[in-house]
């Protein structure tokens, strides 16, 4: 161990060498949090919406009314016509039109159904059908209300139903809640993944990987001795990221931490020796940062669930995606913060995550054999 130590020092002493290792370690995982923290979100605030108003009612201007008081909409203008609305939608200066008919609010008074027309730009298709989504159930809100008023007592009408729905762990409905905990896992894997191969691969480039071959230390203490400094920067990693999504952000925090921590260590445990095997087939830093990002990170974070979900993806696919330690990292992530389960629940991921981690550090200890003098 003492031997494993002295590595271990000689590691942290060029790693405070380097100038450039601040901004890396500690500067750019926070920067890069603020940006997706910011960037990363599906939810969809301000839609610019046309009304186009053929009634001109008391009842018409209160349920343009509920479209303006929503923090989802945005009313860029009211016209009098359907007619009307093409400028605004092609122009760019609405994503939305919604037309209410002539007649709207006699029709409402006589308890009579009405329909109303909503039209949308479909060309950006996710944020179309989020916005849909809201104007769909702030209509429908509408209409529950309006049936409320007329009946006795607030009682609902025979034959109505009355929905009560409720959201478990992100009743916020944030996507943000959602997508923070996945860039703490993408940011540790694209971190320690990275400056564990191109680490090593400087060794080689200097020569001084040679001189460690011809020392008593035996192949594990090398192995440890290299990747236990960038396990620490790991774990400091997530402790900046975890402050910042809690107390910045205001990710809830539902589970325990110091499970939180264990398993990060596990997670850690497969970036770093996935970084050590791509140092054993890397030549020099430019190739490994070329392989890592283009062979290893670039499939994971496509096919690990963080951007598109997997019950989307074909069945071949999905598949493969049981090979990606990012899929599991993920669940056992949002699982935490979101849902404060345990080990008693999470455990098929750690211990898929921990195979995983032994695996690819025992492939690149064999490849990375100690060679006598």
């Amino acid at each position: 161990m003492r031997r494993v130590g002295f590595l271990i020092w000689k590691e942290l002493l060029e790693l405070k060498g380097d100038p450039r290792l601040f901004g890396i370690v500690v500067l750019a995982p926070i920067i890069q949090l603020f940006m997706l923290g910011y960037a990363a979100t599906t939810d969809i605030r301000d839609v610019p919406i046309v009304v186009a108003d053929a009634d001109r009612s008391a009842a018409s201007r209160e349920l343009v009314a509920r479209f303006a008081a929503s923090s989802n909409f945005t009313i860029a203008g009211v016209v009098t016509s359907s007619d009307e609305i093409d400028p605004y939608l092609g122009g760019g200066r609405a994503w939305m039109a919604l037309t209410i008919p002539a007649g709207y609010g006699e029709t409402l008074g006589r308890g009579e159904p009405q329909t109303l027309q909503v039209v949308a730009d479909g060309s950006d298709a996710n944020s179309t059908n989020v916005a849909l989504g809201y104007a769909t159930s702030l209509i429908a809100g509408y209409a529950q209300d309006l049936v409320a008023q007329r009946s006795p007592q607030g009682a609902a009408l025979p034959g109505g139903i009355e929905p009560r729905v409720r959201i478990w762990f992100n009743p916020r409905l944030e996507s943000r809640d959602f997508m923070l905990p996945g860039v703490l896992a993408l940011l540790l894997l694209v971190i320690t993944t990275n400056l564990s191969s191109m680490g090593i691969v400087r060794e080689k480039e200097r020569g001084t990987l040679e001189q460690l071959n011809v020392t008593p230390l035996g192949r594990w203490e090398l192995v440890v001795g290299k990747l236990l400094p960038y396990a620490l920067i790991g774990m400091i990693d997530v402790c900046l990221v975890v402050a910042v999504a809690v107390f910045w952000f205001d990710v809830p925090m539902r589970g325990s931490v110091a499970l939180l921590f264990a398993l990060c260590a596990v997670y850690l445990m497969s970036t770093l020796g996935l970084g050590l095997f791509v140092s054993t087939i890397s030549s020099t830093q430019q190739q490994a940062m070329m392989t890592t990002t283009f062979f290893f990170l670039t499939p994971m974070i496509y096919l690990s669930g963080f951007i598109f979900p997997i019950e989307n993806m074909p069945a071949v696919i999905q598949w493969f995606t049981y090979l990606i330690p990012l899929r599991y990292f993920l669940v056992i992530l949002r699982s935490i913060f979101l849902k404060g389960v345990g080990l008693e629940v999470l455990w098929p991921q750690a211990l898929a995550l921990t195979a995983w981690g032994l695996a690819v550090l025992t492939l690149a200890i064999a490849r990375s054999r100690k060679r006598s003098g």
